[in-house]
């Protein structure tokens, strides 16, 4: 534990924001994996498809992922879809 007042002001608010992110990013997966479960099932998909397309956006746009990861998940969730319609 750091003795500098400072730095101890770090550690706090580091902690805090690597529990914000943390949960922002278990959101994003519950999401994609509620996304590709909707896909495989044939129910909705297109509602949940750019509802999950959105999350993934708002999320990179909010640095909890890269924008190439999240160009990626979309891709790989349009590539899905499309292959069971």
């Amino acid at each position: 534990m750091p003795n500098v007042k400072s730095a101890i002001k770090r550690v706090n608010v580091s902690e805090k924001k690597a529990a914000a992110n943390k949960s922002k990013k278990t959101a994003i997966r519950t999401t994609v994996k509620k996304a590709k479960a909707n896909i495989a099932a044939g129910e909705n998909v297109e509602a949940t498809l750019k509802a999950t397309q959105k999350a993934v956006d708002q999320a990179a746009a909010k640095g909890h992922m890269s924008k190439n990861a999240a160009s990626r998940m979309k891709s790989r969730l349009a590539k899905a879809a499309k292959a069971d319609k």
